[in-house]
């Protein structure tokens, strides 16, 4: 399925509800519900919260990612957009901005910021000080 196709089938289907009617701004909301959502999925995925049932916390986060991908899609296209285009336009704009070198050194740091303070959470709970 290409993104465009998606576009085109999403607005069909609400028009023939009536969905097509409500405002962007509550487009806009109803994908910020669904963020927020995906973020208490994450929070199973990455075991920040005990899931009941782990072997459901990836499906569970794709229905919540492909929720709030459909409400992307419509605000989209209730403000005129092709998101396929906008998709190929960023992924230009993307390989101008970052250099594979930036990057790598970008991943370097973080990784090393990450293992710094994974290092200070042990230090704190041993009592001890850095």
């Amino acid at each position: 399925m290409h993104i465009r196709e998606y576009q085109i089938w999403l607005q069909g289907y609400d028009k023939v509800r009536g969905w097509d009617k409500i405002s962007p701004s509550h487009s806009f909301l109803h994908l910020i519900e669904e963020i927020g959502e995906i973020a208490r999925e994450v929070e199973y995925y990455e075991g920040y919260r005990d899931a009941s049932d782990p072997d459901d916390v990836r499906a569970h986060l794709a229905e919540e990612l492909a929720d709030a991908a459909t409400f992307l899609f419509k605000l989209a296209y209730q403000c005129g957009i092709d998101l396929e285009d906008a998709l190929k336009a960023n992924m230009t704009k993307a390989e101008n901005r970052f250099s594979v070198a930036f990057g790598q050194a970008e991943i370097e740091r973080y990784l090393a910021r990450q293992a710094e303070n994974l290092a200070r959470i042990q230090d704190q709970e041993t009592g001890e000080r850095p």
